[in-house]
């Protein structure tokens, strides 16, 4: 096994280990904090600053990384997350919820930071393990990285309804911080601390794009990932809890099969689109975007026509997963595609701190629109959202490359 790969392998694994424990802290804290009594807009306050502080981690830890390389971060994303769900442990049902919202949201600004630290540093690594110019091979590993992650994922959220039932909230919460501590442990000791360093340093004042096609793709994420979110969070699994009389193993299970689902169709994303003689562009995203707004809005109103809703949500959101995963795996290539190698990790924090900016929207947005209008107002908020990635993504060009 060359260098590269076994470093690639490496960072990968570790993303791996942190994936399946930020899914199960997802569906540990909304169920558990249902079955307390908060309110749905109470819950999407509990990941506020969790979205909050992705978008400054991913900002920064693109230019931390650069200068000083994605072992750095990847370590201390592990080390983060291992604080933040012992911490969490210590919670005390009898705080009163104003109390309880607080701390919670604190241990989730550290889980946070957490994630993008570590998904910058795995995603940058797929741009420095492949050649210049191999644009096929490169949407394929993106592809297969993002889509394992969100396959992982999906166990996560069965792991942690399953964990809730099991071990209870504290338990499954210090059982996860055990596992991560031998994670970040074997990612200290075997990878080097030089990969990912740029071979220019890069100015702080840089860490904000000046690429007109970075910053359109950037805002087209932004309204894609907030369209999801904006149902996906609260409102779907408060939608399975309250409305069908799903108990935590079923609407973990049924979540964790979607993920698992969604990350497949991420993976074949390549395949499915045939781009064996050529690389996605922007056309490709916003026909791809069209369908999803047609698949939302047909969801939207037949909830509302009060059409076998339960059956509706159930096999539509199977149809949006799909579709979504698609949209998700050409952004996500055609960030690396438009980046220069030695650039790579300033351009992935940038976009993804725009990603965490949608989910953070999408999050505060799922809370107040499922308490004001349930699910059809959730989504009638992701149409228009899509709507705006739709506009934002006229600007994406055919060929790689960055516009002036």
């Amino acid at each position: 096994m060359s260098t590269d790969i076994r470093n690639y392998t490496l960072v990968t694994a570790a993303y791996w280990g942190f994936t399946l424990t930020d899914g199960a802290l997802r569906m540990l804290v909304l169920l558990h904090f249902y079955t307390l009594g908060y309110s749905p807009f109470e819950i999407a306050l509990l990941f506020l600053l969790y979205e909050f502080f992705g978008i400054l981690t991913n900002l920064v830890g693109g230019w931390i990384a650069s200068r000083l390389g994605l072992k750095v971060t990847l370590f201390a994303g592990l080390a983060l997350q291992v604080v933040a769900l012992s911490a969490l442990s210590q919670f005390d049902p009898g705080w009163s919820i104003g109390v309880g919202v607080a701390f919670v949201m604190g241990t989730q600004a550290l889980s946070g930071i957490a994630k993008d630290l570590t998904k910058m540093s795995s995603k940058s690594a797929v741009k420095l393990l492949l050649p210049e110019g191999a644009d096929s091979a490169l949407f394929k590993w993106v592809a297969i990285l993002t889509g394992s992650k969100n396959a992982l994922k999906g166990v996560g959220f069965f792991m942690g309804g399953v964990l809730l039932t099991w071990l209870g909230f504290d338990g499954a919460l210090l059982a996860m911080a055990a596992g991560l501590v031998l994670v970040l442990a074997a990612s200290f000791l075997l990878l080097p601390g030089s990969i990912g360093q740029a071979k220019v340093k890069v100015k702080f004042t840089q860490i904000l794009s000046k690429s007109r096609t970075m910053n359109y793709l950037s805002a087209a994420r932004l309204f894609l990932f907030g369209s999801r979110d904006v149902w996906f969070v609260v409102g779907l699994p408060l939608f399975l809890a309250a409305s069908l009389g799903w108990d935590h193993a079923q609407v973990g299970g049924y979540m964790a099969a979607w993920v698992i689902a969604y990350g497949f169709v991420q993976a074949a994303a390549p395949k499915l689109l045939k781009t064996a003689v050529g690389a996605p562009g922007g056309r490709t995203t916003r026909y791809w975007i069209v369908i999803l707004l047609v698949v939302t809005m047909a969801i939207a109103v037949a909830v509302w026509a009060d059409f076998a809703p339960g059956l509706t949500v159930v096999l539509g959101l199977a149809v949006f997963g799909f579709v979504f995963a698609i949209n998700s795996a050409v952004h996500s290539y055609l960030v690396l595609a438009y980046s220069e190698a030695d650039h790579v990790a300033l351009n992935v924090g940038f976009y993804y701190m725009a990603n965490a900016g949608g989910r953070l929207l999408g999050t505060v947005l799922s809370g107040l629109a499922y308490q004001s209008g349930g699910l059809v107002l959730c989504l009638g908020v992701s149409g228009a959202f899509l709507a705006l990635a739709w506009l934002l993504s006229l600007a994406l060009p055919e060929q790689k490359g960055l516009s002036a």
